[in-house]
């Protein structure tokens, strides 16, 4: 067994005041996504751990994509047929968060995941390269296989038969939309006594600022 209690880290790149943030999240995530982007040191900025409760009551999370953000919310394509969307259709109540280490953040989102609407699964498919597209076909996702030559193969058949045409996205693949609820935001700070800033969102579509604790 591997000890890791002196594996620590003091964070003092940043801070985050309420007096210099704005009243809606998403603007706020924006910021520190571009300025994530712009510094560099984290290769998929738009990496994300999303958590949904599976069929069996137990908590999953993964690492997805995220493809698109604005004021409606977060955006990512998965296989509708897959644990994670089985679990969303189940239980739609989610969780994403993104942790930016070269700008000590992390970002919280809880929210409710809806699939989007066919133009929008369509256009995203649309855009992706050829395997992609025949990579989405192929995998059942999250079910069980005998071995990784049955991909193979049945990946090779559909290259010879979409060969000149066009490749249809599958019904079963397409995209979720995650409609925010609460958004916390965390800048690490010196002496573990780190920023917290949360929104949450209110009946009247307002969003209440409150720093929490670290």
């Amino acid at each position: 067994m591997k000890d890791l209690s002196n594996y620590r880290k003091s964070y003092e790149k940043s801070e985050l005041l309420e007096t210099n943030i704005p009243e809606d999240p998403i603007n706020l995530f924006n910021k520190w996504f571009h300025e994530t982007e712009d510094f560099g040191g984290v290769e998929e900025v738009n990496a994300m751990t999303i958590s949904t409760i599976g069929m069996d009551g137990f908590p999953k999370s993964r690492v997805v994509l995220l493809k698109k953000y604005n004021e409606e919310g977060f955006t990512f394509f998965t296989n509708y047929h897959s644990e994670k969307g089985k679990a969303i259709t189940n239980n739609p109540n989610v969780c994403l968060s993104f942790f930016w280490t070269s700008q000590e953040r992390q970002v919280i989102i809880k929210g409710l995941a809806e699939k989007t609407s066919d133009l929008v699964s369509d256009n995203y498919f649309d855009s992706r390269p050829d395997g992609s597209k025949l990579g989405a076909i192929v995998s059942d996702q999250s079910r069980v296989i005998t071995s990784r030559d049955v991909l193979f193969m049945r990946l090779k058949e559909l290259e010879l038969f979409y060969e000149g045409k066009s490749i249809p996205r599958p019904s079963h693949w397409g995209g979720y939309i995650v409609k925010p609820i609460e958004v916390e935001f965390w800048q690490g700070r010196s002496n573990r006594l780190h920023d917290r800033i949360r929104y949450q969102l209110q009946n009247d579509f307002n969003w209440k600022i409150e720093r929490v604790s670290p």
